[in-house]
């Protein structure tokens, strides 16, 4: 039992959405989690996984492409937890490419049997590996801004699993298509208090904190406390729509004896800029040992720079002469690139 979720408050819930009315703009606004109740619902594959794990199993594989995927498994001791090893010196689970319908097969023989393992398909592409499921399983992205920059609509299946707490860079529409998940999130201040691993190796592309929310060790991890002040909770049937920010940090967990979910990654930042991760770990290297005096005033140049209004840094600088402290096109974005490699190469 994750017992964070049974004392957090619960995220909010808005209720008779209409399917091509989602309220975008007010998401965004927001810029908190928003639980749109039953905006799926009538798609075929929640409809199909509410009358049975078999026949959304089967709904799947009609439109199976026949790429294999990556598919992780779990031993049974790990109780769906994918995670690291006890020393962290690796992880707990493996994985490998296979068809998906072998694999839903494998899934079909052991939904509900006692001691199976754990089974985990994660973030898979859905036009690629399931071409024409999105033609009837698909959210209404009607909003201007989708044109400008276009979702990755992905899918995730498995069985009673949990995926650790962690971040994503980019907004997200996720869509519990069948059976039942639980979202535990944290705003992005919360970061020291979630007490993140290692950069890498990480279970799935992104860190994880470290935190069991089955079993918190306050000893180790007091700041957690903290957290666990600030979360909230969303418990999700089939046809429900979860909208959380980017940056936010989640702890998800399918409580069905099959799940799958649907979702939609997005980000309004221009194309061409540069993610943060690369800034980050370039920040590792070049700031983070220095002595406390220089950090503290590379803190005030990053905040004058980065951080601040973004045109307070040229305004007083003729528009000719602002060079990258004017507003980032592809063309600046391109220069400052080359400059980068030129500098790190050296």
């Amino acid at each position: 039992m994750n017992r964070v979720a049974a004392s957090a408050p619960a995220v909010q819930v808005i209720e008779s959405v209409a399917p091509d009315a989602i309220p975008y703009d007010e998401l965004l606004a927001g810029q908190a989690p928003v639980i749109l109740k039953g905006v799926a619902a009538d798609w075929p594959l929640v409809r199909a996984g509410r009358a049975s794990g078999d026949a959304a199993m089967d709904l799947l594989k009609r439109f199976d492409a026949g790429r294999p995927v990556v598919a992780f498994r779990g031993a049974p001791e790990i109780g769906g937890r994918f995670f690291y090893t006890e020393d962290v010196s690796g992880l707990n689970f493996s994985g490998r490419r296979e068809p998906l319908s072998a694999l839903l097969e494998e899934m079909r023989s052991q939904v509900d049997v006692a001691g199976a393992p754990s089974f985990y398909v994660g973030s898979t592409d859905l036009d690629t590996y399931l071409p024409g499921l999105r033609e009837e399983n698909d959210l209404a992205l009607n909003h201007p801004m989708f044109a400008a920059h276009p979702p990755l609509a992905s899918i995730w299946i498995g069985n009673r699993t949990i995926a650790s707490c962690h971040y994503d860079m980019s907004h997200n529409l996720a869509v519990c298509a069948v059976g039942r998940r639980r979202f535990t999130l944290f705003p992005p201040d919360q970061v020291a208090n979630l007490y993140p691993g290692p950069l890498e190796p990480t279970p799935g592309g992104q860190v994880v904190s470290m935190v069991d929310f089955a079993a918190p060790d306050f000893e180790r991890f007091p700041g957690f406390r903290d957290a666990m002040a600030t979360a909230q909770v969303a418990e999700m049937e089939a046809g429900d729509l979860l909208f959380y920010p980017a940056m936010w940090w989640h702890h998800v967990e399918a409580l069905g004896p099959f799940n799958v979910l649907v979702n939609y990654w997005w980000n309004t930042s221009p194309a061409w800029l540069d993610t943060p991760q690369l800034t980050l770990l370039h920040a590792l290297l070049s700031l983070r040992d220095r002595p406390a005096a220089e950090k503290r005033a590379w803190q005030a140049l990053f905040d004058y720079y980065v951080f601040g209004a973004p045109e307070r840094a040229g305004a007083h600088l003729p528009q000719a002469a602002r060079g990258p402290l004017a507003p980032i096109d592809a063309v600046q974005a391109r220069r400052l690139r080359a400059q980068l490699l030129n500098r790190l190469n050296r």
